[in-house]
């Protein structure tokens, strides 16, 4: 393999969250002419923690030149206390459970990314991909404000919303399956005396937990979990889902009605409904996706790690490949397919963390308040992310 076996391909990478950037920085090591186009005029500042479990994870962090500035900045996770109205503890995770063996905040581990490799990476910030034309020999890509251009690759990192997967295969209902329920987070004032764990208070179907900001004591985030049992909210409109957190929280106790009070001046909230990506393909020609929009679940507690491991693959196979695309696509495909499909398959984050019925919540408060069912878990999701055949590419 020469030095620079990507020198003059030209890639789109659709989307600036966490694996567009990385696989933007790879390709630019092997000497792509790399293209980020992101919907958002700026990096994003919200979003949850997001942990990194076992050898594999930590390699690729290593191989990213990333490793010793995410544990510079990392939170060291927090444990996680599920706790009744008034407050009182029904069992604790530790850290290590919530917080895997490196946890940082999401836009921390973005702008690291994005900064090494701002100097080598074109980044359109406020644009989107309107059209995709793929004529065998590059693709046309439209864009809402840069005009027409041509690239010899084009990537969806875009999401579990993907315009370009929607570009490519078909409508989103196509490939998004809802697990019926809904999430919510924004940051809110600390004002609970909360300091170090994190709070869980449940009701059958709902959820609502208080996670005091490591870094900053007087800060933190309010994450909302609850069933969907009403028709769909648009997931542009704010103010729609706005109402809806607060109808279906209206009735409950604990510090319920303080974290509602700040919902209404919440100027970045997160909400999505809890699914999961199925895509038959994720690849077609000249176009491929990557991490959420191709295998994602929402709030898949691997999925930020799994997206990471597959820039490197991804971005290894087109440099051992050369210029070679179908080759380098399906050897991605094939050694993705394995490794993320472990940690989604069955994965429904909402009914563990909102059982539908007492019965329900009731038997999951009993096993995780015993400590051999923690250890097995633990062990677990630990070993999900762990892949012991891990290309090492040049």
């Amino acid at each position: 393999m020469s030095t620079a076996p990507l020198r003059a391909l030209r890639v789109l990478i659709s989307g600036a969250g966490v694996a567009g950037p990385a696989l933007a920085l790879r390709l630019a090591d092997y000497g792509a002419r790399v293209t980020v186009v992101e919907i958002a005029p700026q990096l994003r500042g919200s979003g949850f923690a997001v942990d990194f479990r076992g050898p594999t994870h930590t390699a690729v962090l290593q191989r990213l030149g990333v490793l010793d500035d995410l544990r510079a900045r990392q939170t060291h996770g927090s444990a996680l206390a599920c706790v009744d109205e008034h407050d009182r503890e029904i069992f604790t995770l530790p850290a290590a459970f919530t917080g895997g063996e490196l946890e940082v905040r999401r836009r921390d581990l973005s702008r690291l990314l994005h900064e090494r490799g701002a100097d080598r990476v074109e980044y359109l910030f406020g644009d989107t991909i309107t059209s995709l034309h793929d004529a065998g020999t590059d693709v046309r890509v439209e864009f809402r404000n840069s005009g027409t251009r041509p690239f010899d690759l084009v990537i969806g990192a875009d999401g579990m919303h993907s315009t370009v997967r929607r570009l490519t295969f078909g409508e989103e209902h196509r490939f998004l399956q809802p697990l019926g329920y809904h999430i919510a987070g924004w940051e809110l004032p600390n004002t609970f005396g909360f300091d170090g764990s994190s709070r869980y208070f449940n009701v059958p179907g709902r959820m609502v937990s208080i996670v005091p900001d490591p870094r900053d004591s007087a800060r933190a985030t309010a994450m909302v979990v609850f069933r969907s049992t009403g028709p769909a909210v648009d997931w542009h409109d704010q103010n729609a889902q706005k109402k809806l957190i607060a109808h279906t929280f209206a009735d409950l106790p604990w510090h319920v009605p303080a974290v509602l009070a700040t919902l209404t001046d919440a100027c970045d909230l997160y909400f999505d409904a809890i699914a999961k990506v199925y895509c038959p393909d994720w690849t077609h020609g000249r176009i491929a996706l990557l991490g959420d929009a191709a295998w994602g679940v929402t709030l898949g507690g691997m999925g930020v790690g799994t997206g990471l491991v597959g820039a490197h693959i991804l971005a290894g196979e087109l440099a051992s490949a050369e210029t070679h695309h179908r080759v380098a696509f399906a050897a991605y495909e094939q050694r993705m397919r394995a490794y993320a499909g472990r940690w989604q398959k069955g994965a429904n984050p909402g009914k563990f963390l909102a059982p539908a019925t007492r019965l329900g919540l009731a038997l999951r408060n009993r096993l995780l308040a015993a400590s051999v069912v923690q250890r097995i878990v633990l062990s677990g999701t630990k070993s999900l992310a762990t892949d012991a055949n891990l290309p090492d590419y040049p």
